[in-house]
């Protein structure tokens, strides 16, 4: 008999143990684990098999916007390791029609988002916006209208030039032969607008009506020429406009005092250093730059200011010798 009632108080235990532990297995056996992926982060979480996603997202105290989306549903059933997915809405901007239009949604394609703010996309339209496939959060959209119109303009072709050689003429000196003149076309016009202002045009078609007629010119070829007992050779003449100064008290451009057969001249033209003869004035060396010398103008050195108002302003041959 005494052996009996330890036995007894076992199984009492064991009883009470299964008792215990036994609700608890079930507990978790009827759970299962659930990850919930929201705002960046991942909630673990374990539920009852009867669970609907809405109760986990509940459970866990996620709240869920209006245009928010949960994969899955909020109605569908949990499954076990089920993973659940919160995608929460967010603002874009679409710009369009001199109009900007807010929509809230989760990432979609730039065309879906264009077409929940209710814009129209044209065929030739240009969308501008971020480099991504789909909306990201305060993502703005740009729809440039894009139209077109063309227009029929004449318009001048202007003539060319036609060059023949002249062995009585210097060179660098040149002689007109014959007039040219322009031509006329008919010219159709692709005009191109963004937002209704003008970017581009395009040539589509062009119809001579006048076909242009070339003038023809004369190039000197002479290099060498007399003046008196001298023979001149040169590289090249031109015709200049030729004006006068005299002594001022400063020294010229190359630090040189100036004297008779001292120039002025712009070096873009004729380089400083330059050797040169001029009809009407004489040998001469381009040493001296001028404020006013720009282009095909020369500024004469004399003597006195006398001389300089009756040169006044004229234009001279010029023999660029080296």
């Amino acid at each position: 008999m005494g052996i009996v009632r330890p036995l007894k108080g076992a199984y009492l235990l064991t009883a009470m143990l299964i008792a215990v532990l036994l609700p608890l297995s079930l507990f978790f056996a009827l759970q299962k684990p659930v990850n919930i992926i929201v705002d960046g982060k991942t909630i673990h979480s374990r539920v009852f098999f009867a669970s609907k996603v809405g109760d986990v997202l509940e459970k866990e105290a996620v709240k869920i916007g209006a245009r928010d989306m949960v994969e899955p549903s909020l109605n569908a059933a949990v499954k076990k390791n089920c993973q659940i997915v919160v995608t929460r809405a967010f603002k874009v901007t679409v710009i369009a029609d001199g109009q900007s239009h807010d929509i809230i949604s989760t990432p979609v394609s730039i065309k879906e988002a264009i077409k929940l703010a209710g814009v129209s996309l044209g065929e030739k339209d240009i969308v501008k916006t971020l480099p991504v496939e789909k909306t990201v959060a305060g993502q703005e959209i740009e729809v440039v209208r894009v139209t077109e119109s063309q227009v029929t303009e004449k318009r001048t072709i202007p003539c060319g030039t036609d060059r023949t050689t002249d062995d009585t003429l210097e060179r660098g000196l040149t002689r007109t032969l014959a007039a040219g003149k322009d031509g006329l076309a008919m010219q159709t016009i692709r005009i191109i607008y963004h937002n209704g202002q003008e970017v581009k045009r395009e040539l589509v078609k062009s119809e001579t009506l006048v076909e242009p007629k070339n003038r023809l010119v004369a190039m000197g070829t002479i290099t060498s020429v007399s003046r008196g007992s001298h023979t001149i050779n040169f590289k090249e003449a031109r015709y200049m406009e030729a004006s006068a100064y005299t002594y001022t008290g400063y020294r010229t451009a190359t630090g040189r005092t100036p004297e008779v057969g001292t120039i002025a001249v712009d070096p873009n033209v004729i380089p400083l250093g330059s050797k040169l003869y001029i009809e009407g004035y004489g040998y001469a060396q381009a040493a001296d730059t001028g404020g006013a010398i720009r282009g095909d103008r020369l500024d004469l050195f004399m003597e006195d200011r006398s001389q300089c108002l009756n040169w006044g302003r004229r234009t001279v041959k010029v023999y660029i010798m080296n």
